[in-house]
């Protein structure tokens, strides 16, 4: 059994299936290459944001939960996800974009050798910018060609996820131990870990915060996130590993554009282990992608009243033309 390749997604919850088109889609510059319904709960939109062709370990993706209240943040939780940009020099643009836009965000600050940029979306999801230009590792992704981001500043995909506990070394076992995760680096009370390759595209981030309350899971919180393995023979070999040490799981489930695993590992953080393949180019067009409904097929005979059931959002980008936006 192989080692995990780095982060495979991210997915959270969101207020608004149309802010989060229009936020990821128009400020970010994050490409829609699948618009499809959560498949564990059918009136739900399931949207994924990523690079040019929805590479792994690109893709941050959001459930719209009808009627779920705001999250609160807080230990125990998946606290904040990262986007890889190639340099120093595009977080400076990031900077003057997110003041122009009126993002929130916290300026340019130095993490593990790193320069990062954190900021918030409509719902207070937690992210931040990570600059590659000092990264070795894992590959990233292809920005988003034909979006509104110049080449040279765009996201090309997703950077270190942070985790918040209570206990750092009972977290911190479980990734070493199931996962052969590595320590590599920590300041203070945060510790970073590297899978794979390692670099921005195979790390977590673990903070130990003894002082906040536990998180609550709802929109503008993280669900779950997901890790990369080759094939479905090595997501077999993860349920044994999983057997071996009495780690409950999901089993094996079919999510057609990859396969995946689930275990929690705490009370309120979901790990998944998902696929690389086959992805989302396989029931779109390049040129189109992301702009109609997608259903996996043992879904279709249900379109119709999926369809009833999921307001339409426009999507539509093919007919548009970007111009790429600098920023004086």
């Amino acid at each position: 059994m192989n080692e995990l390749k780095g982060i495979h997604h991210v997915t959270a919850i969101t207020s608004s299936a149309e802010k989060n088109y229009e936020f990821f889609t128009y400020v970010l510059g994050l490409r829609l290459v699948k618009k499809t319904v959560n498949q564990d709960d059918i009136q739900t939109y399931h949207l994924f944001f990523a690079d040019d062709v929805g590479g792994p370990g690109t893709d941050m993706t959001f459930f719209d939960f009808p009627g779920i209240a705001k999250g609160t943040h807080g230990t125990d939780e998946i606290t904040k996800t990262s986007f890889r940009v190639p340099s120093d020099e595009a977080l400076t643009y990031w900077v003057k974009r997110f003041d122009r836009l009126k993002v929130k965000h916290e300026g340019i600050s130095e993490l593990f050798g790193k320069k990062v940029l954190s900021f918030v979306d409509f719902d207070d999801q937690r992210y931040q910018m990570i600059s590659d230009e000092k990264n070795k590792g894992v590959p990233s992704g292809i920005p988003w060609q034909k979006g509104p981001i110049p080449l040279e500043y765009a996201i090309t995909g997703l950077g270190p996820i942070k985790l918040t506990v209570p206990d750092y070394k009972g977290l911190k076992e479980i990734l070493e131990k199931v996962y052969l995760m590595k320590e590599t680096a920590s300041e203070g009370d945060v510790h970073l870990f590297e899978m794979g390759d390692g670099g921005n595209g195979g790390s977590v981030i673990l903070e130990e915060n003894k002082d906040l309350p536990a998180g609550r899971q709802g929109y503008g919180t993280v669900h779950h996130v997901a890790f990369r393995v080759e094939d479905k023979k090595e997501l077999d070999a993860w349920i044994d590993r999983y057997a071996s040490f009495g780690l409950r799981n999901s089993g094996f489930v079919e999510r057609y554009y990859f396969k995946s695993l689930y275990a929690k590992v705490s009370r309120g953080i979901l790990f998944e282990l998902a696929t690389d393949g086959p992805g989302f180019m396989g029931d779109e067009p390049y040129e189109t992608l992301g702009e109609k409904l997608s259903l996996p097929p043992y879904f279709e005979d249900q379109r119709e009243e999926i369809e009833k059931l999921v307001r339409p959002i426009d999507t539509v980008r093919s007919t548009r033309v970007f111009e790429k936006e600098y920023e004086d």
